[in-house]
């Protein structure tokens, strides 16, 4: 088995295109393939002791699912599934994407409510990232000036995706235990 989950949400599929260019730098021993969480299962998730987890951020701020107007269930279904599980112990990166042009005022705020689930369930979370490169005016996901998670903007700073991916990565690296 993988050592390494990574589960995402997604409505567009931007997420899940970031899903697969992180799996693309790891052999199967070290990560799981992606799994989108409307077909994850809590079982799923709790067999690993390091996870990475991905959202974008919809509407006024909000996780993806059904009450903001995606196709199929998402993050904001997943979660109440999870109550019961652990995190204690278990080592959690977090990226999100957004739009700092169009929702400059809620640009990634979906990721404080991943961020803030998983703190309170135990969980040490790595790969705090730098606001510094971002236009935008307010985000949730800020805790102690740096975003919770790699901030990715693939709607206005797309060519900046692959770069951002590396040095994030390079960041959770030790954390993780990743031969990078």
């Amino acid at each position: 088995m993988a050592r390494i989950g990574l589960f995402f949400g997604s409505n567009t599929g931007k997420t899940r295109k970031v899903a697969k260019l992180i799996k693309k730098r790891f052999d199967d021993d070290t990560m799981a393939d992606p799994l989108n969480v409307n077909r994850a299962t809590p079982e799923d998730l709790a067999q690993y002791q390091y996870l990475i987890l991905g959202t974008p951020t919809l509407g006024d701020g909000q996780l993806p699912g059904l009450s903001s107007d995606c196709d199929s269930e998402s993050w904001e279904e997943f979660l109440p599934q999870l109550e019961g599980v652990d995190f204690t112990g278990k080592t959690v990166a977090l990226y999100g994407l957004g739009d700092s042009v169009s929702y400059a005022d809620e640009f990634l705020d979906a990721m404080i409510v991943l961020y803030r689930f998983v703190v309170e369930r135990g969980a040490k979370v790595v790969g705090a990232w730098p606001t510094e490169g971002y236009d935008f005016e307010h985000s949730e996901s800020i805790v102690d000036g740096k975003f919770v998670g790699l901030a990715l903007d693939l709607d206005n700073q797309s060519g900046m995706t692959d770069e951002l991916l590396t040095a994030w990565l390079g960041l959770i690296a030790k954390d993780f235990d990743l031969p990078l």
